[in-house]
């Protein structure tokens, strides 16, 4: 199996991320992506011990991603786990999310579904519950939170994210779902515990979250009408 860590700016925190994933699943290859950083992020991580992927401009988490993706895909990787490079996502959680494996093709580490003590409050919290209800009507399938990025990825799923992994705005989280939908994919959740990040301040405010509630509708929709049929083997 593979972990892929999506990172950019992350030079303070990623050393403890590789370690946390090294500690817990040392069974796992560790390719951290660089997300065209402007600090050290790749030689710290290279440093920590992990493969290191540098992209030469900033694309966001999904640009990241589909990096990861089309790796395994070409290396034969049965399964990828996503793990953020701010150390927020615990890894001792990852063989729980490979368990889940074993009856979906993408698994969601769910930060609501009764597992440790993470709270959301205001604005973000309404915008995640609206998003997470829509997705559950969508794939007929509760989801608690369909914006966590910590997620495992089957052989299915890998064969079709190299292909088509969005790098638009909310396209890592809620467009790869309405992907796997589309495709034929089972999707789960399983409770997960999130540690406190490392830096960075993630509330919006009313108009903040509003803006973001009506694009991820727009992303929604707009995964939900276009074609993500497979090209041939080899072709992406």
């Amino acid at each position: 199996m593979l972990v892929v860590v999506p990172a950019y700016n992350e030079a303070a925190a990623i050393a403890g991320v590789v370690a946390d994933v090294r500690r817990n699943a040392p069974f796992a290859d560790l390719l951290v992506v660089d997300d065209g950083s402007r600090d050290e992020t790749a030689a710290t991580a290279r440093a920590a011990g992990a493969m290191v992927a540098k992209l030469p401009f900033n694309l966001g988490v999904g640009g990241a991603m589909r990096t990861g993706f089309r790796y395994a895909a070409r290396n034969g990787y049965d399964a990828v786990v996503q793990v953020d490079g701010d150390g927020q996502h615990d890894a001792a959680y990852i063989p729980v999310l490979l368990d889940g494996l074993a009856t979906s093709d993408v698994v969601i580490g769910a930060r609501f579904a009764g597992s440790g003590d993470y709270v959301v409050r205001g604005p973000r919290q309404w915008a995640m519950q609206v998003l997470a209800r829509v997705m559950t009507w969508i794939l007929g399938v509760r989801l608690n939170d369909s914006t966590s990025g910590f997620r495992a990825a089957g052989p299915a799923a890998i064969r079709v994210y190299a292909q088509h992994y969005p790098a638009e705005y909310l396209g890592d989280t809620l467009e790869t779902l309405v992907i796997a939908h589309k495709a034929g994919l089972t999707v789960s959740q399983v409770p997960v515990a999130m540690l406190p990040r490392l830096g960075g301040h993630p509330s919006r405010g009313i108009l903040g979250s509003t803006i973001d509630l009506a694009r991820a509708f727009v992303v929604v929709v707009l995964g939900l009408v276009r074609d993500w049929s497979l090209a041939p083997d080899g072709a992406q």
